[in-house]
């Protein structure tokens, strides 16, 4: 199927790696121009030779300095894919009650939630000349109550508050022609999720579990049916769907890609 994305001008942040660097490739693969954009690049975003402008997007000015690099370069843009997020755990704060002080709530908002908002801001006028769309990257730990060794709440908020900013902006912005969409991901197999120093390794050390055993028992105790991590590829696959023009009507949808694990209508 033609996804009409040849010749696209694509801008994805948090690129360097996981979800957004599976979805660099998947534009890429479908003759789409990439910007890619992260604190730093890594082997395998170099190999994928697509633009990469470096920025920290938590500055309060990184997101608007980001985009003006970016529209110097060229000022076409027709698809934006907010995917930066996550962020580490410092030490203690899975033991607090409130999973960390203001500070850490601070932290963890200011890259899951104003980053987003703040790329968006500088991007829409660019966006609404070319009728492109927007892709959020969610999260279910937005919809979803618990989690082995229990969900961040922190991380958890900022996604909720981004679902409820994406849906309240696609009703804004699509009288201009801009569309906008959210695709809420489950546990995915990526390095900040399941590799050594990631989340799950930092709960398995904090209740004193094996990594690997906890690992191998994520997928049943979240509820995915099918057993498994999701792939990075899968998300990557159901943003170029959102982003195609061949898709006019996907308008403030919230995709789920959780394998079920999310248990509410």
């Amino acid at each position: 199927m033609d996804l009409q994305l040849a010749g696209k001008r694509v801008l994805v942040t948090g690129a360097s790696k996981g979800i957004g660097l599976a979805v660099v490739r998947a534009f890429l693969a479908e003759g789409a121009s990439v910007t890619a954009v992260s604190r730093r690049s890594t082997p395998e975003l170099d190999k994928t030779e697509a633009d990469f402008v470096a920025a920290d997007l938590s500055e309060a000015d990184g997101p608007r300095r980001m985009v003006e690099t970016v529209l110097t370069a060229d000022p076409r843009l027709d698809i934006l894919v907010n995917n930066v997020g996550g962020g580490d755990l410092p030490d203690g704060s899975l033991g607090d009650i409130l999973d960390g002080g203001d500070e850490i709530w601070q932290d963890v908002f200011t890259l899951n939630f104003s980053a987003t908002v703040r790329v968006t801001r500088a991007a829409l006028p660019a966006l609404t000349e070319s009728r492109g769309a927007i892709v959020n990257i969610g999260s279910d730990t937005a919809r979803r109550l618990g989690a082995p060794g229990g969900t961040p709440l922190p991380y958890a908020a900022a996604k909720a508050a981004l679902n409820r900013f994406s849906r309240g902006l696609a009703e804004r912005v699509a009288p201009q022609g801009v569309r906008v969409n959210t695709v809420s991901p489950a546990a995915t197999r990526t390095n900040a999720i399941a590799g050594d120093g990631g989340y799950m390794s930092q709960v398995a050390q904090a209740i004193g579990a094996e990594h690997a055993s906890l690992m191998r028992s994520l997928p049943t105790e979240l509820g995915m049916l099918t057993g498994t991590l999701i792939e990075p590829d899968e998300i990557a696959r159901a943003v170029l769907l959102l982003a195609s023009p061949t898709m006019p009507s996907a308008i403030g949808a919230n995709w789920a890609v959780d394998a079920g694990s999310v248990k509410v209508p």
